[in-house]
């Protein structure tokens, strides 16, 4: 089950990495690509909450076998696919019949093994939902490099009909309650569908398009709020809710969830955050970026089993607090970030960041869940994995709206250093001229541009290294939530319900 979820959380990281190769492969226009992503996070991130009252209903062996069947047949299809419009589908459907798998393992850890196997069981599963994105560029990029970016969906078809098999073969621990079907609410559905899939949306398009001066973005927001006042109207009047919300009285579920809200933020920020400044500024290849993000993978790697001991011997809490203090001094190392870094300058951060990923993962994961009694588990891992993705994209967006803010800003504090009469400005205009000297009368006009172009760059750097600094104070303001957290006790003990 855990290598199932890992190839789902690392799909959408490999394909990521390669959508500049899928589009020429596809003749897609620069807006229509896109899609690829977006199609398959708005359909993964309904199914999350969802697959809990599925698990219920048709118990934990059926439904991860359907999910990792459908999503190993869109797979195929995917790879298969000669049109954008096709992959678009196929990669909704993949995201969708998928969505399943990641929260049904994070139910199973904490229902089928008892609290003495969670020293084992949790960093196994910290590490896998966390190493999947970090090498998802490396993989992403040897693939492609190396065969074609058809095998971005192919290498899922052996492994997702082995684990497929192996489900069904050796876990069955739980019965289904197929009556909740009966009772299946599907205006709640509905709700939660328009609610989580705009909200992704304009998360997603948002930053690119000025939020909502754009009439589609506003008619998304418009729609999620409608969709979440449905949801949320169904969730509390409901005898069966589609999704039960009651795991949210418990204060550690609550605040483990805010927990991993940042962590997702950290997670799939930074994740997105040192690829660009490679690609953009460095001029990186996808293989050099993911050869030079491998680092943080072999980190958490290797911190796994070191954090699984600790877990049993120190204070959670205090293992999550220290994890944020990583964080926070990688981010914070790295808002000095200049043109000139390259994989020596970004050892520091990334090392920090492997260890914190770990550090915070395992204990939020059983502060969250461990204090929860078995009947809600399989509700409230499909919420609990759900922050996280939530976090990835809201961070991703606040991301990408304070970067072009701030390289705004950057810019026009830079132009006054390069106006007419600054000596440095011109001596640097006169040298570039001198370059392009054999392009005769052109030469100025192209060491107009080259300047243009370096100011643009310093401005981008400029503004990296206040969104490193933002989150180096995010990070930091996590402290302030461990103190309302509870050391867990077994589940099924009366704090626990």
């Amino acid at each position: 089950m855990v290598f199932g979820m890992f190839m789902a959380i690392l799909d959408i990281q490999i394909v990521s990495a390669s959508l500049a190769e899928i589009q020429a492969g596809l003749s897609a226009s620069a807006d229509e690509i896109s899609w690829v992503q977006t199609s398959y996070l708005i359909a993964e991130v309904i199914m999350i909450p969802l697959s809990g009252l599925l698990s219920r209903a048709l118990s934990t062996r059926v439904i991860f076998t359907i999910s990792c069947a459908g999503f190993t047949l869109m797979s195929l299809m995917c790879a298969l696919s000669g049109s954008i419009t096709e992959m678009i589908i196929w990669r909704s459907l993949q995201g969708f019949l998928g969505g399943a798998m990641i929260p049904t393992v994070f139910a199973t850890a904490f229902t089928a093994f008892p609290p003495s196997k969670r020293a084992v069981i949790s960093p196994m599963i910290g590490m896998v939902a966390t190493l999947a994105p970090t090498i998802g560029p490396t993989v992403g990029g040897y693939l492609t490099d190396l065969f074609s970016w058809h095998w971005l969906f192919l290498i899922n078809v052996p492994a997702g009909i082995i684990v497929c098999l192996m489900v069904w073969r050796l876990v069955d621990f739980d019965r289904p309650e197929p009556a909740l079907l009966k009772r299946f609410d599907w205006i709640g559905l509905a709700g939660m569908a328009i609610f989580l899939g705009c909200l992704e949306f304009v998360l997603e398009e948002g930053p690119n398009k000025d939020w909502f001066q754009d009439h589609l973005v506003l008619i998304c927001a418009v729609l999620c709020v409608t969709g979440a006042v449905a949801f949320f109207w169904r969730a509390f009047t409901q005898e069966v809710p589609i999704v039960d919300l009651s795991a949210f009285a418990n204060r550690n579920f609550w605040s483990g969830c805010l927990a991993s809200f940042i962590c997702g933020i950290g997670l799939y920020g930074l994740t997105y955050l040192y690829p660009v400044y490679l690609s953009r500024v460095r001029g990186f290849s996808a293989l050099m970026i993911g050869e030079t993000m491998f680092l943080t993978g072999i980190v958490m790697f290797l911190s796994a089993p070191i954090v699984g001991r600790l877990s049993t011997k120190v204070d959670l809490r205090l293992m999550m607090g220290c994890g944020f203090i990583l964080f926070a001094a990688g981010t914070w190392q790295a808002s000095f970030i200049t043109k000139d870094w390259t994989f020596g300058e970004l050892i520091i951060p990334q090392v920090l960041r492997g260890s914190a990923l770990m550090l915070c993962m395992v204990p939020i994961n059983n502060l969250s869940l461990g204090t929860l009694p078995p009947a809600r588990m399989k509700n409230a891992a499909g919420l609990y994995n759900l922050t996280r993705n939530l976090g990835g994209a809201v961070g991703l967006a606040l991301i990408n709206t304070l970067m072009n803010n701030r390289t705004d800003l950057h810019l026009q504090r830079l132009r006054d250093s390069v106006a007419w009469g600054r000596t440095t400005a011109e001596e640097t205009l006169a040298g570039l001229t001198q370059q392009y000297q054999s392009l005769g009368s052109d030469a100025e006009l192209a060491a107009i541009k080259q300047m243009a172009a370096m100011v643009r760059r310093e401005a981008f750097v400029m503004a990296l290294g206040d969104v490193f600094l933002a989150l180096t104070a995010l990070f930091l303001m996590m402290l302030l939530l461990i103190p309302l957290m509870r050391k867990p006790k077994a589940p099924g003990s009366a704090e626990a319900h």
